[in-house]
Parts: structure tokens; sequence; C-alpha cells
């Protein structure tokens, strides 16, 4: 699911159900601890439940934005995770694909570079003047051909 364009500048917001997948595996430490019954094993599936419980809220969904002079990137709707890029250390932009090992969420790839990831492989690379930045998104045409445009101006 996405949200539309601005016509002041670029603004995408994707939705995965990455979310449901941690609180699903939330449930399964709680309910893993409850079996296991024994200190110290509950109380490690009880702390590891309630930490990814804490973080699921982080990852509902990726919002790319524009900002004027820089491009805010930002899981939500809990903001733990954010990133800007000021177009100036833009020095190319390309459509990519992250690999299966890549994942998702926030990472360094085995290629080399920084991925921020929701859900899917369709990626913008982003090639910075220190390091290369994969963005993920399922509107990968729209925001190369948006960041293209701040690069060459």
């Amino acid at each position: 699911m996405t949200t539309g364009t601005t016509t002041a500048g670029y603004s995408h917001t994707q939705i995965a159900p990455l979310c449901l997948i941690l609180y699903g595996s939330a449930l399964l430490c709680i309910a893993l601890g409850w079996i296991v019954g024994e200190t110290p094993g509950m109380y490690i599936a009880f702390a590891v439940g309630l930490i990814i419980a804490g973080l699921a809220p982080a990852f509902h969904h990726l919002k790319v934005e524009d900002h004027g002079d820089r491009l805010a990137i930002r899981f939500g709707p809990v903001p733990l995770f954010r990133r800007t890029l000021r177009y100036s250390d833009i020095e190319r932009v390309e459509v990519g694909r992250t690999l299966i090992l890549d994942g998702w969420g926030i990472h360094y790839s085995i290629r080399g570079g920084w991925v921020w990831n929701l859900w899917g492989r369709d990626c913008v690379v982003v090639h910075l003047k220190n390091c290369v930045l994969r963005i993920g998104t399922d509107d990968a045409e729209n925001l190369a051909a948006f960041l293209r445009t701040k690069v060459e101006s």
C-alpha cells in the first residue's frame, strides 16, 4: 500500500507486514518462556519477546520524503530509526534490487553499503560521496527519477 506524492516534492509511504512478523515473534518468545517455566530460560525468553514487541511499532511503514535540501528516510510510526541525506552529498542514483540475503531492516549489506528496507527487493541505490545506501521501496522508479532531478540541479 502506498500514499501519493505531493506537488512540492517527493513523499511516499510504503506499508508492509514486517511489523506483524515481529509481533508474532514476540508472542512466540513469550509463549516459549511460559512453556519453559524455569529460570533463567523463562526470563531470557520474556526479555527477548518484550524487546521485539517494543521494536515492532517502529516498522509499520517506511516514509521517504523531500525536505527541501535533503531527503528524509524514516521508519514509523514510532520514530526510532531515521536518516537524512543532503542532496549535495549524492553523486549518482540508480534503480536496483537488494539481495535475498540483505533481507529487511537496517544493516550493512554483504555487497558494501547500508540497506534500509521494509519489504520486497526493489530499491534505489544512492551513491554518496562516502558510502552507498540502498533504500528499499515499492516506488523505486519515481524515487530515482526525483533524486536525479535533485542531483542534476
